[in-house]
């Protein structure tokens, strides 16, 4: 019942073809009343990597496999060219900047290089794909009935960390990841700096702790990680679907907790 105020027509998500990605665009194409379109996007679809995906389509006609890396925008305009075309003259519902790396080192091994590629991944990424998709977005916002936000209406989700956040710095015992931590933390100013300038269109923007979840990249810190894929998921469709106003420019965790920036 929790679910019922999210009503998703359409969704992209990036980093689709594995991890919480994969998880996102299976838990959204199992719901009772699935989006019209499923957008997943991923940098090589016919890789390897992305066969579980591909494996989907064959059995949901709404999910469109994007070919997609974020940190290179000639690829980011030709995907929103496709997912415009895709949609016919509807706008996009909801917008999750997924797609993320990390490069495990200590404190004193980062390197120039890492910190600058980290940061075009997880940062430079959502503000590239914001920027493309913003069209797509006001539309779906234009379309919706009432003027209050949510996800229902237009939204753009940041997948971030607690890892990010100045006053937690989240498992440092277990993992300097310095690179990894500033992006996180740049992507939290993102995310209100992306709310500030797009209420006026009624978008909803919010950054999103999924949890520390056991995946390639939550497993590559060397411990296991408490929280699965599945549970982090199911969490986070049920804070999206409870997201209003309020919560716009916020940094939530995968149970809906404000997390201390």
């Amino acid at each position: 019942s929790d679910m019922g105020e999210l009503h998703v027509r359409s969704l992209l998500v990036t980093g689709a073809n594995r991890g919480i990605g994969l998880g996102l665009v299976q838990h959204f194409l199992g719901r009772p009343k699935p989006p019209e379109w499923v957008f997943a996007g991923c940098r090589d679809p016919k890789g390897q990597r992305a066969q579980e995906l591909q494996n989907l389509v064959s059995r949901h006609p709404n999910l469109v496999i994007i070919p997609l890396d974020v940190t290179d925008p000639a690829s980011i305009k030709a995907a929103a060219v496709r997912v415009e075309e895709q949609l016919g003259g509807s706008g996009l519902n909801l917008l999750i900047n997924n797609a993320g790396m990390l490069i495990c080192n200590t404190i004193d091994n980062e390197k120039m290089e890492n910190m600058t590629r980290i940061y075009t991944t997880n940062t430079v990424g959502p503000l590239l794909m914001s920027q493309a998709f913003l069209p797509l977005l006001k539309k779906s916002a234009q379309r919706s009935l009432g003027s209050a936000l949510s996800c229902s209406k237009a939204a753009i989700i940041n997948m971030s960390s607690s890892a990010g956040s100045i006053e937690e710095v989240f498992l440092w015992d277990q993992a300097h990841i310095v690179a990894y931590r500033c992006s996180k933390a740049a992507l939290n100013m993102l995310t209100k700096c992306q709310s500030l300038g797009y209420r006026e269109h009624g978008i909803l923007c919010v950054a999103l702790h999924p949890g520390w979840v056991h995946t390639d990249m939550g497993d590559s810190v060397g411990h296991t990680p408490p929280v699965t894929v599945d549970a982090s998921v199911r969490g986070m469709l049920k804070v999206l679907s409870s997201l209003s106003e309020k919560d716009t420019g916020t940094l939530l965790d995968w149970e809906g907790k404000v997390v201390p920036w």
